[in-house]
């Protein structure tokens, strides 16, 4: 699929979590100190949508289970092996890019 354009920055400032859907994709988006990250947006544990959680201190929450994740790493708090899936973020003329791979 390539770098596809999510939306704009001024719509994810810092603190903010957002799920955007691509295709078939789900993609949880992550402003950690005005730096964007972006993930696979199902939680492992049973496909929460992990964009309709909570942000807090750099922590995605799932809104399911609780199930915690890093924004930066992807790692899990409890099992930091078990990691969500991570996208290159480029941000461009302040629109966020995200290069989501094929099915």
């Amino acid at each position: 699929m390539g770098f596809v354009k999510l939306g704009a920055l001024a719509a994810l400032p810092p603190g903010a979590l957002s799920q955007v859907i691509v295709g078939d994709k789900e993609v949880v988006l992550c402003n950690s100190e005005g730096t964007v990250h972006a993930f696979n947006g199902q939680c492992p544990h049973q496909q929460g949508p992990l964009g309709e959680g909570n942000f807090d201190s750099n922590t995605i929450i799932c809104p399911w289970h609780g199930w915690e994740f890093n924004c930066i790493t992807g790692e899990n708090d409890f099992d930091p092996e078990l990691k969500l899936e991570r996208y290159p973020v480029e941000v461009r003329d302040n629109e966020i890019y995200v290069n989501i791979p094929e099915a």
